[in-house]
């Protein structure tokens, strides 16, 4: 039996290929709105980034998801990407659930 096709994408901040699963999706809705997705679903120009704090300083240094979606990016939007990534360095270390905000 086959092996099924992993998709895989660039980080922005390292760009580095891997798969989807490893990185974050932060997408552009229609309307403008740019926002962290979770699921990856949401309709709307997407950007990956990996999870790791280096990554995400060189991405906002270089205004890459400026860049990507052509609108400026909120400061919560940074801050949410660097909430994320601190939970999920905190659950690899310790194998706990992070609380969600």
């Amino acid at each position: 039996m086959q092996q099924k096709k992993l998709p895989v994408r660039r980080c922005i901040g390292c760009n580095t290929q891997k798969t989807k699963k490893e990185l974050v999706r932060v997408v552009r809705s229609p309307e403008g709105e740019v926002s962290v997705d979770g699921t990856g679903k949401k309709s709307g120009r997407g950007a990956y980034i990996c999870p790791s704090p280096a990554c995400l300083a060189k991405a906002r240094k270089a205004k890459r998801l400026e860049n990507a979606f052509g609108v400026p990016v909120p400061a919560d939007v940074y801050d949410r990407l660097t909430e994320e990534m601190l939970c999920a360095e905190q659950q690899a270390k310790e194998a706990m659930p992070c609380a969600k905000t």
